[in-house]
């Protein structure tokens, strides 16, 4: 690809259509670009479009997202995997597009900055060794817009040692870093702080020294995070002051005049709140001299801080630190007196769980953040969340005294509520309050578990609770979502009676006016359904049964009105009655699943909301279960509902939804006796490259293609579901590390449902290909998958074949792999069914194998049986190798896309194919070897 003007016109024009509303326009745009992505200088042509101030700045800004997108998706090239950026272009871009930040407007910065971050991730230090000082040498230039970019570039490489898992490689690189960029960042600092007082009367300066110093105040976040860096503790007498300088000292003019957006000094403070909340939470010792002044320096901000929603983070930062600070023991004197205890009560605490105008704009026209926030647990960085962290430390250590504050407060705000029902607000924050208090420890499946002997929660959920609940479902939304609230908290430690009586006036919530409050009700419902006493479920399909009918009528109602037509709360609880109810819901379905096919025919056309559609599927996929457990034959019903669909969806490439078709179709093919024609003509596509060059299809494609295997005869195998075929595929498979398992699971399918005459000539080149694998890539996860493989094979051609084939590809090859593989790696074997193949295997080899009981290789026959002795008595070996190169955080995979998750109603019970295969006579010999304990667990491994 040239870089021409009229390249760069093409581009531009593309990259224009892309953002059309109409996919017909869009998605043709879109593939262009990715299919042209792999010609070389197609980054560089991107970046002198982001740079073209003559192109229109929608268009530069949609080339820097697609520019992010690219470097995501192609920088970092798995081990084995294509490179499909050029050798030139990678230099070229690490060359501009640190200047091409510079220069870049905010909108396109941003994407820039996160760039960056990408490449920086995969070649700093190592291969981008002069980045650091590239970019301290421009400090000097005094240019803030210059200074500013590079802080911004800086913070976006550094911000990923906040979350990075401590290594070796980072240590280093940040002892890099530090080395290069600490001293010149104080320097920054001093300097800048000193430009305050010089430009003090200059706003439109002050706006730009204070954008420097709110970003050099991350990076001292970024840069402190993993541990105290010597420079910066030999320097806290230079950056803790001027931190007590900023965060006390008053620049109206930098104010927000926007209630509900923080202006820069806000941000600053608040930046400030957060570094000193890590210094007191890691570096207690260090910090301790400069503490109680930054304590009083907190406290006054916070008394004197407004309710507006610009401050919410600048108060939730400065809560957090107070937290912080009354968790540590040697601090508790600063709290003990009752005084202390109820000014923080009453003027910091009780201001800040309020429920505020702001609060209830969001609830009345943002339901779906409210609710992020209130159920989700995304309530982090919010006001009342750090109150409430801060009333859980204080009740650690002054359990009763704060009892007692409070309890006087919840009373008086009750009986005003009680008195005039317009003081709601009274109750709302009286029931926070309670929540706060009553918490102890809880989880996100069973919500609260520990709670506080002082509060009687059962009594408060009959007295202030169930009251409210059967009143009117549309009085008072806000009140009646905080009691729906309280029984989903303490679903776990209600009493039973409690609950099951509660959930004749829940489903009577779910159709309610308010999208909250109908969410919140079906979110319960679902909730319930899972809940446990005593290892028993709360709600069995007695119980719901004769509530099913208004249940299943009352969610469905619910997804036709406005604002719940794709509300994954009901969509969540109508899949979870289905599972509770079973073979109940069936009297229902025909009315239902039309209702949930249409559905599915209108999220197709625009997926919006991927949870809703996650739980659509699986509700689909769950009344085929329940539907074709007694009547297999009815799966036809489903695919004449569903095929339509799944079809537009195939034709049309809707990404987010590939995968689940893939599943759900393995599930109905997998209900047939054989392949019916439908699946037979849709084979062939299965196999084009293009599906499988996608990540997110990969692991739904290989079920799909398994349970073709699966149920294909033997002339499906010469005219259909060709061995060649499957086989380029695992080759393609095993190949990748992110895959490798994928190819394993399918090799063994095919080993047991093909016909041996139309594998067995392939088979020495399949070893061959694990085996070069196995040199050019070793890993723990592929060593323990080649291993299964190998008893795998013992179990279904013999023990003498299997020497016989390593044998034939390099002369006393199985030693080695005895030697090498198997001695070494096959206690770190995981997962109940591999475990099995591999005892089961081992134990064949041991029996069968003539080698074994010959000269050539007679040595190993007690290696190998102490190997199985170890894996019937000794539990799993997790270490891994310490050189290989893991990829802990799945989001962060070359190539990684977040769209496909597992149908779990769509995937059938763990098959064991021990039981088929374990067809053989332990010998007199091993069974000798063994202890009786030993023999036993053998013996019930090979039943």
């Amino acid at each position: 690809m040239e870089i021409t003007e009229e390249n760069l016109r093409t581009l531009s024009n593309y990259l224009n259509q892309t953002l059309s509303p109409d996919p017909t326009v869009r998605r043709p745009s879109e593939k262009f670009l990715v299919s042209v992505e792999g010609n070389k200088n197609y980054p560089i042509l991107l970046l002198q479009l982001i740079n073209n101030e003559a192109i229109d700045l929608t268009v530069r800004v949609a080339g820097a997202v697609n520019f992010k997108n690219y470097v995501k998706r192609n920088w970092s090239v798995e081990e084995g995997g294509q490179d499909k950026i050029h050798v030139e272009d990678r230099e070229k871009v690490k060359a501009l597009i640190v200047d091409s930040m510079l220069v870049a407007p905010a909108l396109i910065q941003k994407q820039l900055s996160d760039a960056v971050s990408i490449i920086g991730k995969s070649d700093f230090p190592s291969k981008w060794p002069g980045l650091m000082q590239n970019m301290v040498e421009k400090f000097s230039t005094g240019d803030f817009h210059i200074i500013n970019g590079i802080l911004h570039t800086a913070h976006s490489i550094f911000k990923r040692y906040r979350y990075e898992f401590k290594a070796q490689a980072l240590w280093e690189e940040i002892k890099f870093v530090l080395d290069t960029f600490a001293k010149p960042l104080t320097d920054l600092l001093v300097a800048t702080h000193n430009l305050t007082a010089t430009h003090a009367n200059n706003p439109d300066a002050l706006r730009i020294i204070y954008s420097s110093l709110l970003l050099i105040c991350k990076i001292f976040y970024s840069l402190n995070f993993q541990d105290l860096p010597e420079f910066f503790e030999d320097n806290m007498n230079t950056w803790m002051p001027l931190f007590h300088s900023l965060l006390t000292t008053d620049v109206p003019c930098l104010a927000s005049d926007n209630d509900n957006e923080p202006g820069l000094l806000e941000q600053l403070r608040s930046q400030i709140c957060f570094n000193l909340g890590l210094y007191a939470q890691k570096y207690d010792e260090e910090f301790r001299p400069f503490l109680p002044e930054f304590v009083t320096d907190i406290w006054n901000l916070l008394v004197s801080t407004g309710l507006q929603a610009k401050y919410d983070l600048l108060v939730s930062n400065a809560l957090q630190f107070l937290s912080t600070v009354a968790e540590r023991d040697h601090y508790r004197n600063l709290f003990q007196d009752p005084n202390v205890l109820s000014n923080i009560c009453e003027k910091v605490i009780i201001p800040n769980v309020n429920f505020r105008e702001i609060d209830e704009e969001l609830f009345e026209d943002n339901p779906e953040e409210y609710m992020r926030r209130d159920i989700e647990g995304a309530d982090v960085d919010t006001r009342r969340r750090a109150a409430c962290d801060l009333v859980k430390v204080l009740a650690q250590h002054f359990d009763e005294q704060v009892s007692q504050i409070f309890s006087q407060f919840v009373l008086a705000m009750l009986n005003e509520y009680s008195i005039d029902n317009n003081k709601w607000r009274q109750k709302d924050t009286a029931l926070y309050i309670v929540t706060c208090l009553a918490e102890r420890g809880s989880t996100t499946k069973h919500g609260v578990t520990k709670t506080c002997a002082m509060v009687s929660l059962d009594e408060f959920a009959k007295s202030h609770i169930l009251p409210e609940l059967e009143k009117d479902v549309n009085i008072l939304p806000v009140i009646k979502a905080d009691t729906i609230k309280y029984l989903i908290k303490f679903r776990s430690v209600l009493p039973p009676q409690i609950l099951i009586a509660s959930l004749q006036n829940v489903i009577r919530h779910i159709v309610a006016d308010n999208i909250v409050v109908r969410s919140y009700a079906a979110c319960t419902i679902e909730k319930l359904l899972v809940v446990r006493h005593d290892t028993v479920l709360l709600i069995s399909e007695q119980t719901l049964t004769p509530l099913a009918g208004d249940l299943l009528k009352s969610l469905f109602h619910s997804l036709t009105l406005r604002g719940s037509e794709e509300n994954e709360y009901t969509m969540k609880a109508i899949m979870r009655s289905f599972s509770t109810l079973q073979e109940g819901v069936v009297p229902y379905l025909a009315e239902l699943l039309p209702t949930l096919t249409e559905k599915l025919a209108a999220v197709s056309r625009n997926p919006t909301k991927p949870h809703f559609n996650h739980y659509l599927f699986e509700t689909i996929t769950l009344s085929i279960r329940i539907v074709c457990k007694k009547n297999p034959g009815a799966v036809v019903n489903f695919e004449e509902a569903l095929f339509p669909i799944f079809q537009t969806i195939l034709q049309q490439d809707i990404q987010e939804f590939v995968p689940y078709v893939m599943q759900v179709l393995s599930l109905m093919l997998e209900l047939h006796p054989d392949i019916s024609p439908a699946y037979i003509a849709l084979y062939p596509c299965l196999l084009a490259p293009g599906l499988w060059e996608r990540p997110s299809n990969v692991r739904a494609l290989a079920q799909l293609l398994r349970a073709y295997v699966r149920n294909a005869d033997a002339t499906q195998f010469q005219t259909t579901v060709k061995v060649d075929g499957l086989l380029g595929v695992f080759q393609k498979l095993i190949a990748t590390r992110s895959n490798d398992h994928e190819g394993f699971n399918l090799i063994q399918c095919m080993m047991e449902c093909c016909p041996n005459h139309e594998l067995e000539p392939f088979m020495k080149q399949i070893f061959l290909l694990l085996f070069q694998r196995l040199s050019s890539s070793k890993t723990t996860k592929y060593v323990k998958g080649i291993l299964v493989f190998f008893c795998f094979y013992i179990l279904k051609y013999g023990a003498n074949n299997f020497i016989e084939i390593v044998d034939s590809i390099q002369p006393m090859m199985f030693a080695m792999i005895v030697d090498r593989l198997f001695i070494p790696d096959a206690q770190k074997i995981s997962g109940k069914i591999e475990r099995k193949i591999a005892i089961a295997g081992l134990a064949k080899l041991l029996s069968e194998s003539k080698h074994l009981k010959e000269n050539m290789y007679l040595q190993y026959w007690n290696v190998l049986t102490k190997v199985l002795i170890n894996l019937l008595e000794l539990p799993v070996d997790e270490t891994i190798n310490p050189e290989e190169d893991f990829i802990v955080d799945v989001e962060n995979m070359p190539g990684y896309e977040g769209t496909y998750n597992k149908l779990i109603y769509a995937n059938k019970i763990e098959h064991d194919p021990v039981k088929a295969l374990s067809n053989f006579a332990v010998s007199d010999t091993l069974y000798h070897s063994l202890s009786q304990q030993q023999v036993a667990h053998l013996k019930s491994v090979l039943q």
